[in-house]
């Protein structure tokens, strides 16, 4: 594979972690130590880190170096949730800022949970 290829597999990998972790180019960036001029290098795919800044990226996002430098837009994605409907209502968690604290505490609950868990919240918060 060619270096160019690379750069743009890493890039779209990049920025798609980046998108579903809700954070900055910047904040990540100071949190794993580069500046915010290189950090941008790598989501346009002009350059590709090295493999330990891949690392502290993998780190970061809590995943593996793979899943930023494999191509893996032939793969089906696999749904975080093994039930539908508390799928659904993590995307509930997950969209409203005030709850997503939650949103990574969750995985593998059920449905009847989740709703005890984001009513808990929403009384807390006096929004029920």
């Amino acid at each position: 594979m060619s270096e160019d290829m690379q750069k743009i597999i890493f890039s779209k990998n990049l920025n798609n972690y980046i998108q579903k972790s809700g954070k900055t180019q910047l904040e990540i960036a100071t949190k794993i130590g580069v500046s915010p001029q290189t950090f941008n290098t790598w989501c346009k795919g002009i350059a590709i880190p090295r493999m330990g800044k891949v690392q502290a990226l993998a780190d970061y996002f809590h995943i593996n170096k793979s899943d930023l430098i494999e191509d893996k837009s032939n793969q089906e994605e696999e749904s975080y949730y093994t039930n539908p409907e508390t799928q659904q209502l993590a995307q509930e968690i997950f969209d409203n800022p005030d709850l997503k604290i939650l949103f990574d505490t969750t995985k593998d609950c059920s449905p009847e949970d989740m709703k005890k868990v984001i009513s808990m919240v929403k009384a807390f918060k006096g929004e029920l």
